[in-house]
C-alpha cells in the first residue's frame, strides 16, 4: 500500500501552505502530495511550489476541474511543473466539479460531461505526446476550433516543451465516469470509497472499461496491474471518537446538503449511495431549510467511521486492514497530526529501514 498526503489549503480565505507537514511526509515515505481547487486557490500552483519544497515525493491534484482550463492550457501547466520538478514526478488528477461552479463559475457548459472528460484526456496525451501537430475532433471538444464563428486562420501546433508522459487519474462516483476512467486513465479517485466497494458496487463498471482497453491493463483479484486506486481516508488519533465525528458534521451536513444542485449534489449520492439514502435525503432538506444544527445532527456516526481511520493507535491498526484489502493501491491520507502520519507510515511499511 502507498501512501499519499492530501491537502485542503484551497478551502479557506487565506492561503497556508502545510511545507513541514509535506516535508515530514516525504521522509515518511509517502509517494505522494495532493492539492485541489473549488472556487478559490487553484490546485496547480501550488505543486510548483512544493517541488521547490521536497525532492522526491509526487506532486498531484485532486483535482483539477476540466471546465477551468482548456485541455490544452492543463497540459502546458502540469508540463511545467513537471520540468520544474525534475520530471517524472506529477500526476494529473481530473474531475468535473457540478453544473453549479462549471455554468456559475466558469461559465462553461455542463452538458456531456463523460465525452468532455474522454475528448479532454485524449488531448491532453497528445500534447505531451508531441508526435506532431495537435489536431483533435472529439465528439465535446475540438482542437483546432472550429465552430460556426471560427476565423478559419487556426494553426495546429505541437508543444515547444518536451515532457515525459503525465499519468492521468480520474476522480469518479458515477458508473458512467468510473467505466470511462477504466478504459482511459492512469488512475481512479473513487468518491466515497470503503471497503468491500470494489466488489459490491464497482466491479462490473471497471470491468466494463478494462475491456475496451489497449494496453492490456486489467483488474484482477484485489490488486491492480498498472492501475491505481486511491481513495481518501481521514486518519484522527483520538481518545474520544465521538467528539471527533461531531467535529466533522457540520462540514460533512454543507457537502451533503448544500454543495451541488437539489438535483445534482454528488456528495449527497456519494452518501445515499454507500448506503444511507434516507440520512443523506434528510439532511439535504434539513439544510437548504437553514436548519444547519439540525441537518449536522443527522449525520451518521457509522458513515464517519465506515470512510476513515479514528481512535486510538490499537483501533486504527485493527481497522486498517480492511482498507489494506479493499484494493486500493494508494490511500490519500487526511490529517494534521504528525503522530497520524507516523502510524499510517509504520501501517503501509514506507518508511525507509
Amino acid at each position: 500500500m502507498k501512501l499519499g498526503l492530501g491537502l485542503d489549503i484551497w478551502a479557506g480565505a487565506g492561503l497556508q501552505m502545510p511545507t513541514e507537514q509535506v516535508r515530514t511526509a516525504e521522509r515518511l515515505g509517502f509517494d505522494s502530495v495532493w492539492t485541489a481547487e473549488a472556487y478559490g486557490a487553484d490546485a496547480i500552483t501550488p505543486l510548483a511550489f512544493l517541488a521547490a519544497q521536497t525532492s522526491r515525493i509526487r506532486l498531484g491534484t485532486a483535482i483539477v476541474q476540466i471546465s477551468a482550463r482548456t485541455p490544452t492550457a492543463t497540459a502546458m501547466a502540469m508540463a511545467t511543473v513537471d520540468a520544474l520538478a525534475g520530471g517524472g514526478r506529477v500526476i494529473c488528477g481530473l474531475g468535473l466539479s457540478g453544473p453549479q461552479v462549471v455554468e456559475g463559475w466558469y461559465g462553461q457548459p455542463w452538458a456531456r460531461p463523460v465525452a468532455r472528460m474522454r475528448d479532454y484526456v485524449e488531448i491532453l496525451r497528445k500534447v505531451w505526446r508531441r508526435d506532431g501537430p495537435m489536431v483533435h475532433r472529439g465528439s465535446a471538444i475540438s482542437v483546432p476550433y472550429a465552430g460556426a464563428d471560427a476565423t478559419e486562420m487556426a494553426k495546429p501546433l505541437r508543444s515547444i516543451l518536451h515532457t515525459a508522459d503525465v499519468p492521468v487519474w480520474i476522480a469518479a462516483g458515477g458508473m458512467r465516469m468510473v467505466e470511462l476512467t477504466a478504459e482511459i486513465a492512469d488512475g481512479w479517485i473513487p468518491m466515497g470509497f470503503r471497503p468491500g466497494m470494489l466488489e459490491s458496487h464497482y466491479r462490473a463498471a471497471l470491468d466494463g472499461g478494462f475491456a475496451r482497453r489497449r494496453d492490456g491493463v486489467a483488474l484482477g483479484g484485489t490488486e491492480s496491474a498498472g492501475f491505481e486506486i486511491a481513495p481518501s481516508v481521514s486518519v484522527v488519533v483520538t481518545d474520544d471518537v465521538r467528539a471527533t465525528f461531531a467535529a466533522m458534521k457540520p462540514r460533512t451536513s454543507m457537502y451533503v446538503g448544500g454543495m451541488g444542485h437539489p438535483e445534482m449534489n454528488f456528495h449527497n449520492q456519494s452518501m445515499a449511495r454507500v448506503g444511507y439514502p434516507e440520512a443523506a435525503a434528510k439532511i439535504q432538506e434539513l439544510f437548504l431549510a437553514g436548519r444547519r444544527e439540525e441537518a449536522a445532527a443527522v449525520v451518521p456516526d457509522e458513515f464517519l467511521d465506515d470512510g476513515g481511520l479514528f481512535g486510538s493507535e490499537a483501533r486504527i491498526r485493527e481497522r486498517y486492514a480492511a482498507w489494506e484489502s479493499s484494493g486500493a493501491t494508494t490511500l490519500i491520507v487526511r490529517s494534521n497530526q504528525p503522530r497520524a502520519l507516523e502510524l499510517l507510515a509504520d501501517l503501509a511499511g514506507t518508511r525507509e529501514t
